[in-house]
């Protein structure tokens, strides 16, 4: 399928260093509310990659919580990500608003969350997702999707614990872009990086 002339233009908006926060999670804010705020669809979904032995790969996965510390999800530790994280604590988000033309590229380094604040979450989830994160050893292969499907049924729902190989990962950013879409392919793209404790701005070339 020849793709060449399948393309849109970007004319909704532009993003100048005048107008942008001194400190990136403050800035990240701002367009986070907004992009709510617009409905834009599941706002907080975003791309995580990972790599280990030069082998990257990505998933889509859902921000829970961000603070001047960081940006928070939650996942299976023994899963292929847990793995590639325990390996290589060097990782990248990538969140894409497509309704504002927008991108937020995070890159930096993960820590788990504490067991309390795992627990936290994890108690806050329905109790169907509460037993699906129990049933599913996540990546691991499975005969079919009946072995789920069983496991989710016999579940004795009295015994609802958070297993310890679930639990929630901290991901203290480095550096971070924002990305908004122009006319022309001259996209705005501002990128702050941390020096000395201190967040820098700088404009990259589109």
């Amino acid at each position: 399928m020849d793709l060449s002339h399948h393309r849109v233009q970007y004319l909704k908006s532009s993003f100048k260093e005048d107008s942008a926060a001194a400190n990136p999670i403050e800035q990240f804010d701002i367009w986070f509310h907004n992009a709510i705020e617009q409905n834009v669809t599941e706002s907080n979904a975003m791309i995580l990659s990972t790599s280990m032995d030069n082998k990257p790969s990505s998933r889509v996965v859902l921000l829970k919580e961000y603070t001047e510390k960081g940006f928070c999800f939650f996942s299976n530790y023994s899963s292929r990500k847990g793995k590639e994280l325990e390996s290589n604590p060097n990782a990248s988000l990538l969140f894409f608003w497509k309704e504002l033309e927008q991108q937020v590229r995070i890159e930096g380094r993960i820590e788990k969350l504490s067991a309390e604040s795992s627990d936290n979450y994890f108690y806050t989830r329905p109790k169907e997702s509460q037993i699906g994160a129990i049933i599913s050893p996540q990546s691991s292969l499975i005969p079919n999707r009946q072995y789920l499907e069983e496991n989710f049924s016999n579940f004795d729902h009295s015994q609802i614990v958070r297993p310890k190989e679930w639990g929630g990962y901290l991901l203290i950013p480095t550096a971070i872009e924002f990305w908004q879409g122009g006319a022309h392919r001259i996209h705005d793209r501002l990128l702050y990086t941390l020096e000395n404790e201190h967040w820098k701005i700088n404009r990259l070339a589109p």
